[in-house]
């Protein structure tokens, strides 16, 4: 394969089908799923439903642009929103973005047109997201108006003081977390920052839960992210909520990044491991696997699906995924209860059968190969963080 050509990589999300490639990506579209899956935070599973019985579910994403925006703060985050678009048809995401002069100064010396001002109110049910932004422009950027660019900020603070209601979901991205300080958004919240911005944070909201060491944090309808490109694992675990895991992870590797499921969680996604091959065949049994863990598959079905004998089919695993196929399974399964312990209240017995496990037994059998700690003991952990 030549330099910088991409793989033919079969992408299936649940509760979906492959459409033609493009781009060295296959789209997808929804079809009949195979098993009905949990509701996770309120979230109904839309992905499980026939298509007659479905309709797209619209998410309205108002972006609140600061002066001297960080453009990675902002680009990336978007283009998982726009990748998603394209890679499922659960939602759609509608994007406005809004600032308080018709043309926003960014980090590297580009100029964004602003399209919106800030509104009087809001729609119901929006997703707001505050970008980050620099103290100071780039060495070849023209001086800004120091004291323009703080009467701005004050605006924006006096904005968003005023109209975020319990009903939004209100994400900030890096600094765009310092803002919602000001505008008193954050008290009792758990919340974390850029590593550098966690002291100015604390400062500024007093009565806020600051976390370091974090990727993100997701606390009811706040979500808030690290550093720069933190704000795409943000971003990418806000999508897998309505979505589901395996479409985000589908999206991930189009993005060429990691999917972090947990935000304090510091390693490789499951989701992603054993991905960096280029073997079509292999990818697509992955792919199988990954949109639903809990499906019995024998060697002889999955066989049929790579269009391999089963024997040859567990060489091409272990030689370009480095374990068998049933480790590999057990790992997504073990990525799926995870999801559960820490997102449901569910016992163990049926996060085990939900997850696709035959027994308690079993799940915890599994679980101790990946964790050190018990499912019960992650639990607590994750409780104890959010006090």
């Amino acid at each position: 394969m030549a330099e910088g050509i991409w793989p033919i990589v079969s992408v299936r999300c649940p509760g979906f089908s492959l459409l033609s490639a493009q781009n060295g990506v296959n789209w997808v579209q929804p079809v009949r799923p195979s098993m009905n899956g949990p509701a996770i935070h309120g979230h109904t599973n839309d992905t499980h439903k026939p298509d007659s019985a479905r309709e797209k579910r619209d998410v309205h994403v108002i972006v609140v642009l600061l002066p001297r925006t960080t453009l990675l703060d902002l680009a990336g985050p978007l283009e998982v929103l726009r990748c998603a678009n394209i890679t499922q048809d659960v939602v759609e995401f509608h994007v406005r973005y809004l600032g308080v002069r018709p043309s926003i100064s960014t980090s590297i010396g580009i100029s964004l047109q602003c399209p919106d001002s800030l509104p009087i109110s809001l729609p119901e049910n929006c997703v707001v997201v505050v970008v980050g932004n620099i103290a100071r422009p780039c060495s070849w950027c023209s001086p800004s108006d120091k004291n323009e660019d703080a009467r701005d900020m004050e605006d924006i603070a006096d904005w968003l003081r005023t109209s975020i209601r319990p009903t939004h979901t209100l994400m900030a991205i890096c600094s765009g977390t310092l803002l919602l300080a000001k505008a008193g958004l954050l008290n009792g919240r758990s919340c974390t920052t850029h590593h550098l911005d966690t002291t100015e944070l604390s400062r500024l909201a007093p009565k806020a839960r600051v976390l370091t060491d974090r990727l993100y944090v997701h606390e009811g309808n706040l979500y808030t992210s690290a550093g720069v490109t933190a704000g795409i694992d943000l971003m990418l675990y806000y999508v897998s909520r309505l979505v589901g895991s395996a479409c985000t992870a589908a999206i991930a590797r189009y993005l060429v990044v990691y999917f972090r499921r947990d935000g304090s969680d510091s390693q490789n996604s499951p989701w992603l491991e054993g991905r960096n091959h280029i073997h079509p065949a292999v990818h697509r049994i992955q792919d199988t696997i990954s949109a639903d863990p809990t499906q019995t598959w024998t060697r002889t079905q999955l066989a049929k699906l790579a269009g391999a004998s089963g024997r040859h089919l567990s060489r091409l695993f272990h030689e370009h995924v480095g374990m068998s196929i049933p480790e590999y399974r057990n790992s997504i399964r073990v990525a799926l209860a995870r999801e559960l312990v820490l997102r449901s209240e569910l016992d163990m017995e049926n996060i085990a059968d939900r997850a696709g496990f035959s027994s308690t037994r079993q799940f915890r059998r599994a679980w101790q190969r990946v964790y050190s700690h018990s499912p019960a003991e992650v639990r607590a952990l994750s409780d104890t963080d959010l006090r």
